[in-house]
């Protein structure tokens, strides 16, 4: 018999359209891929050589399960230059990933029945991390005139004494929105922990990104380098924690996942080193491909109130067409070929919407919004 707590697991429905997407395309039909938050891009040459010297170097060893104390360093260097916060190496848990580490995070921070706050809309998998710790998920509507943000009050109001923590995400996955500096700062002053998921960080097209590590040392922060620096296939992310839970976390670590392999942690020391120019380069293309799809968009009738300025999403109202978004994603896919994610998979308070990727070419974002404006003028 299946354990409760797999069956209470729901589907990750982004990948349920890939999945679908990748089945058609075996039957031979073309899909414009607009679901899926991967960048296009090849990793940068320089991550990819640093990682090759590593392997003939012989690093291809455990490592100590905090990580390479260079890797650490060179997160500690990065920290202080870019948000002047001081971190220190032996706060630093690199993993295979951030999802390892949201697994360790909620499993030393919470016990059974423990709260934890999450914005609905918000990054799928959260709920399910938290379950699957013990913890009960509660959400806060966020909303699209307010760019998504959360209103400190409507956390306040459900604060209590089994709450643990309040989950941020900026920018944000689904959204592509940031929380301004004001918001952060006042989310740090009432929560007894925040966790900040700062995996965008480096994907911001107007404004500025802060690191919750500003505010408050009541934190911890997970980030990584998938998204920034092309990096998803690699599979290396780090936990930032304040020192009383690194002990704790190391052990989780240590018994579940011994440590992240060794030369793509070498890499990751190319990556913040080396690859500023690439990173620049991309995010160029990015903010390119954002104000197009965001035009196309508006001008085929969907809502989008607050424009996106990070990661690389649009969360755009589609109440127009249908008040059912995964109904209306499937049919997308299979009328016009274009794999889209429905709100409803990053919670209550999304359905109606849908989120659009512009991790692809300015060329298939184009394409698929000419399918989905051929698809819509049939309906």
């Amino acid at each position: 018999m299946i354990s409760k707590r797999i069956q209470e697991i729901t589907p990750f429905i982004a990948m349920d359209v890939l999945e679908k997407a990748h089945s058609m395309e075996r039957e031979g039909v073309h899909i414009i891929h607009l679901e899926i938050g991967e960048p296009d891009f090849d990793t940068p040459a320089c991550i990819k050589d640093a990682a090759i010297r590593a392997l003939n170097a012989g690093h291809t060893h455990y490592t100590h399960s905090l990580g390479l104390v260079e890797l650490r360093e060179a997160i500690c260097r990065h920290y202080r230059e870019r948000y002047s916060v001081v971190v220190q190496p032996d706060q630093i848990i690199v993993t295979s990933g951030t999802s390892p580490a949201m697994f360790m995070l909620f499993s030393a921070l919470l016990d059974p029945g423990d709260k934890v706050i999450v914005s609905d809309p918000h990054y799928a998998c959260y709920p399910n991390f938290i379950r699957f710790a013990g913890g009960e998920p509660i959400t806060i509507p966020v909303y699209e005139e307010d760019g998504f943000q959360y209103r400190p009050e409507a956390i306040r109001e459900k604060l209590d004494d089994t709450t643990k923590a309040v989950v941020i995400n900026s920018p944000s996955n689904p959204t592509g929105n940031i929380l301004s500096h004001e918001r952060m700062k006042a989310i740090a002053g009432l929560a007894p922990y925040v966790i900040s998921d700062e995996i965008y960080h480096g994907l911001v097209y107007e404004g500025e990104e802060h690191s919750i590590l500003e505010y408050t040392d009541r934190a911890f922060v997970l980030n990584g380098f998938s998204k920034v620096y092309a990096m998803t296939g690699w599979r290396l992310g780090y936990l930032i924690a304040p020192m009383p839970f690194v002990r704790a976390i190391q052990k989780v670590h240590q018994n579940f996942f011994i440590s992240a392999n060794a030369m793509v942690q070498w890499a990751g020391i190319a990556a913040l080193e080396e690859a500023a120019e690439d990173v620049a380069r991309m995010r160029a293309v990015y903010d390119e491909r954002r104000r197009f799809m965001i035009k196309r968009l508006k001008d085929l009738g969907f809502g989008i109130t607050v424009e996106p300025t990070g990661a690389f999403y649009v969360l755009a109202n589609a109440k127009r067409f249908s008040e059912d978004s995964y109904k209306l994603a499937f049919d997308i896919l299979e009328h016009a070929h274009v794999g889209v994610t429905p709100g409803i998979d990053f919670g209550a308070n999304a359905e109606g919407y849908i989120r659009f990727s512009y991790a692809n070419t300015l060329e298939n974002i184009e394409e698929g919004m000419d399918r989905i404006e051929k698809y819509l003028a049939q309906k």
